[in-house]
């Protein structure tokens, strides 16, 4: 479904700029201790595989923990991964809707001493040049992976 959210640089992000290319969504939260980092780090992978073709997939990672993923963090965390991999964030007003139309689990999980986790699915959307759901992407198989995005790219 369509969207309107705030990228990692502070800048109102709408969905309508993904259509023309095929593009992955992602949904994860900055303090994810395995799960986030390892996908973003195959994602990575998978852009420098891809090589020039590239730059024809874009890729947005969705927080799913509004309350603690600002811009400016969400920046910081994704500087640890390829460039192209854009972080977005919004109120939870703006973020359920599009839990719901992607069918996205999230809940949080209390900690101690007032930390919390989020348990959330993991699942990586691959999307077509007119955002229309693909398939889910086996991100951490690179061939089959490259295969899924090369065949829709």
């Amino acid at each position: 479904g369509p969207f309107t959210l705030t990228d990692m640089n502070g800048q109102k992000f709408d969905s309508a700029s993904l259509i023309g290319k095929p593009w992955v969504i992602f949904f994860g939260f900055t303090h994810c201790p395995e799960v986030c980092p390892t996908t973003l780090s195959d994602l990575s992978q998978a852009y420098v595989q891809l090589g020039e073709k590239a730059k024809d997939l874009r890729a947005v990672f969705v927080t799913v923990d509004p309350e603690r993923d600002t811009p400016e963090l969400l920046k910081d965390y994704l500087s640890n991964f390829d460039p192209r991999i854009r972080g977005l964030t919004g109120t939870k007003e703006q973020l359920e809707p599009m839990f719901k139309a992607y069918r996205v689990y999230a809940r949080k999980v209390p900690g101690n001493d007032g930390y919390y986790s989020m348990d959330h699915s993991a699942i990586v959307y691959l999307m077509d040049k007119q955002m229309r759901f693909i398939g889910p992407l086996n991100i951490s198989d690179d061939d089959v992976a490259l295969k899924d995005i090369r065949k829709w790219m």
